[in-house]
């Protein structure tokens, strides 16, 4: 089948915007429709940036029904469809590249569907948050392999699918989409679309790779294939023991060298690292020791309440002092089912640690991670009320030296623009499961805050933090860094997640790859309403920059 270029499509004349909203109240309800200025702004940005165009409705269907109906409506209409999670892109994933678009919200679809503990399958909608589904799943001690990002307390499943995520569960299981059994999805024209086996009558899916992996499709895609409407995910017994492990390395080639023969080993459930600059913003943003919230919460994630009382008395006492200044820092938690069987895994990372010239320090920052997994979003601020921006890269185990060091180098060669600008730099390193590890440069700037980012972060948290200016100069220099990195993972064929419109998917790919994703997405969305520009495809209008 031949491709065919959205460019190419006569598009339909849009209504007016009261047409189309008098079209969609008759689906989903005049509640369920906002055409408000603030809002409508408000789901035109992201963490990142903001487009130049706004989007015209905000819908919020609450049913696989009422979403079908909608984008089918909307698509009919003529108008481009831009599908929002949890809001928390910060590669312009999500937000319109055209005028004539509606935002799709669908935080109002939340649902947990079913938790069959006898086939170990959950099925949620996609406005599920992760933190939502693993409160509800604790209480029968059952867990996804992959159970969310730290930002899982505003982050949707259905967003973390259609952009991949990190961090729990991770260094064994891989990323989301690893823990994905089946998917109900919504094509552009209304039609439904339904992945893997799924036993008598359709509704129970139980097992994913019945043939051609078409779930596979719709992961990390952006939304630019479909809507995603429901969610199957595998079940496991939550680990019954849990260990702790924190070292600290003076470069960061040696914390490389031993976070990628923790992976290969297979010991973590998670690593998560620092470099000594996001070391620094870490401590100075929060006391621990100071945070009763956070000790309680470490008390109680112990297995009894006299190990729990001592750890806490361990972290508070440590306060911010078990890091030394210059000091590379990895974050370790081993699980399973046995405490003799976690113990051994932990000393095996010790004797891995130590190999690679590292040295134990307090396990204070691992277990506060496990304790409160999905803390509030604060962290989208830096501790003085500067911007704050990652970007990065998905890089072999033998490969991430050589990333890091190029990184590293354009650092260098950025200096004095970023002490002219006041922009400053840290590093978060993760793993994946036994063959990646995550590379992710973050950038504190002074800029003013936009509106997505005061209404995430907490009321009480965003008073205590200074109001700044707009600053173009400063946007301008972390913009070039960015460009910089991602240009340097292309050159190195890093992976990366949370693709949006920030990372050149389509150019990385062979022609028959282009070819076959071109021709998916004429199939799947014929006019190209679904997220216009998504993943590199072709757009109605100029991608946003």
């Amino acid at each position: 089948m031949a491709s065919v270029a959205v460019s190419d499509i006569e598009q339909p004349v849009s209504p007016p915007r009261e047409g189309l909203s008098a079209l969609l109240a008759q689906i989903v309800g005049a509640d369920a429709i906002s055409d408000d200025l603030a809002r409508r702004k408000l789901h035109s940005q992201d963490i990142w940036s903001t487009s130049p165009e706004t989007v015209e409705l905000v819908v919020a269907p609450k049913s696989l029904e009422e979403l079908a109906r909608v984008v089918a409506s909307a698509t009919e209409a003529g108008y481009a469809i831009a599908p929002r999670g949890g809001g928390m892109s910060y590669t312009n994933a999500y937000i319109p590249t055209q005028a004539r678009t509606v935002s799709l919200d669908l935080s109002h679809m939340d649902r947990i569907l079913e938790i069959n503990p006898e086939d170990m399958t959950v099925t949620v909608e996609p406005g599920c948050t992760w933190a939502a589904l693993d409160a509800a799943l604790a209480p029968k001690g059952l867990r996804t392999p992959f159970w969310g990002p730290m930002s899982g307390l505003t982050s949707t499943i259905g967003g973390g699918l259609s952009q991949l995520n990190a961090m729990f569960g991770a260094g064994h299981y891989g990323t989301s989409s690893e823990s994905v059994i089946a998917l109900t999805v919504v094509l552009s024209d209304g039609q439904i679309l339904k992945t893997g086996a799924r036993g008598e009558g359709g509704d129970r899916p139980f097992y994913r790779n019945y043939g051609p992996d078409l779930a596979g499709l719709f992961c990390g895609d952006a939304g630019v294939f479909g809507i995603k409407a429901q969610i199957t995910l595998r079940l496991m017994r939550r680990p019954a023991h849990t260990g702790y492990a924190s070292f600290a390395f003076a470069t960061g080639e040696a914390l490389l060298a031993a976070m990628a023969e923790v992976a290969r080993s297979g010991l973590a459930s998670e690593m998560c690292a620092f470099d000594p600059g996001l070391t620094k913003v870490r401590m100075k943003r929060a006391s621990l020791a100071a945070d009763v919230k956070v000790l309680g919460q470490v008390i109680a994630a112990e297995t009894s309440l006299a190990k729990g009382l001592l750890s806490a008395a361990k972290i508070a006492m440590g306060g911010r002092q078990f890091i030394e200044a210059e000091e590379y820092s990895v974050h370790i938690i081993c699980e399973g089912r046995s405490k003799t069987g976690v113990a051994e895994d932990v000393d095996a990372v010790r004797v891995i640690a130590k190999a690679a010239g590292g040295h134990e320090i307090e396990n204070t920052i691992a277990k506060v991670i496990r304790a409160n997994p999905f803390p509030p979003l604060n962290s989208i601020l830096g501790p003085e009320g500067e911007r704050w921006a990652p970007v990065h890269g998905v890089v072999s185990l033998s490969g991430a030296p050589k990333l890091f060091g190029e990184i590293e180098a354009i650092f260098d060669d950025m200096a004095p623009a970023f002490q002219a600008e006041g922009v400053y730099c840290g590093y978060l390193f993760t793993s994946m499961s036994t063959n990646a590890l995550i590379i992710e440069p973050v950038f504190y700037w002074p800029e003013a805050r936009n509106a997505l980012i005061a209404s995430t972060v907490e009321p009480d948290h965003l008073a205590r933090l200074p109001t700044l200016p707009e600053n173009p100069g400063a946007t301008a220099v972390v913009v070039e860094a960015r460009k910089r990195i991602i240009a340097l993972c292309a050159k190195l064929g890093c992976g990366h997640f949370q693709i949006g419109r920030s990372y050149a998917y389509m150019q990385s790919r062979d022609e028959a790859s282009t070819k076959l994703l071109a021709t998916l997405k004429a199939q799947l969305d014929p006019t190209g309403a679904l997220n216009p520009g998504g993943l590199g495809l072709p757009t109605r209008t100029a991608p946003i920059s």
